[in-house]
């Protein structure tokens, strides 16, 4: 895995762009249980990732079976400094997540797409409260951006799920200039800039 979510070859920080998204799981009553996570990957690292684990595609375009089943097993594999791209919050506090599980990779329009479930570690009653995600990795080396609308379900009653696309202000030009001056090796002063680029997804139940 630390070939999957390790350095690129890019000089600028970030260096791997990601779209994707997240969709939600009700069990009873507004419940939320689970998140579904859909990684796609842009089309450099989308080579980058093949050959690094010495697969290639075939000579239609796609990915054997065989090699495809590869990447899900690495998919399987995460790093323990993993911080799961997909941070919940509940009345300002993080809401715990279990590991990530039950990982699905293809490739969709010669890009590797990962999708994965981060189950709560505790059911989160909803009805008539609110949550936030924001889509991120921490050190900002991964740029996450929400691109799939965001799907609700199971029982999940009046709730509706809105996207709030980050929006750059002038403040942010600097902190992009001085991110790019790093290299792959380095890590950002603050441990949790990526939060600043951060798209987020509304959760309201009413």
């Amino acid at each position: 895995m630390g070939l999957l979510l390790g350095a690129s070859p890019a000089l600028a920080h970030p260096h791997v762009f990601i779209d994707g998204g997240v969709d939600f799981q009700f069990s009873e009553d507004e419940t939320l249980s689970a998140l579904k996570v859909t990684w796609l990957y842009d089309e450099f690292e989308t080579l980058y990732l093949l050959a690094s684990n010495n697969l290639s595609l075939n000579a239609e375009g796609g990915l054997d079976e065989a090699d495809r089943l590869t990447l899900e097993q690495k998919f399987s594999d995460w790093p323990e400094d993993f911080d799961g791209s997909a941070h919940l919050m509940r009345d300002g506090k993080p809401v715990p997540l279990e590991w990530p599980s039950d990982p699905k990779v293809q490739l969709v329009d010669g890009r590797i797409q990962a999708v994965f479930t981060r189950a709560l570690e505790t059911p989160l009653p909803l009805s008539g409260g609110n949550a936030e995600l924001a889509f991120y990795e921490s050190t900002y080396f991964f740029a996450f951006k929400v691109t799939n609308t965001p799907q609700l379900r199971g029982s999940s009653g009046t709730c509706v799920a809105d996207v709030i696309p980050f929006t750059p202000d002038p403040n942010d030009a600097s902190v992009l200039t001085k991110l790019a001056m790093l290299s792959r090796e380095e890590t950002p002063d603050d441990e949790n800039v990526g939060l600043l680029f951060a798209d987020r997804i509304a959760l309201k139940c009413g």
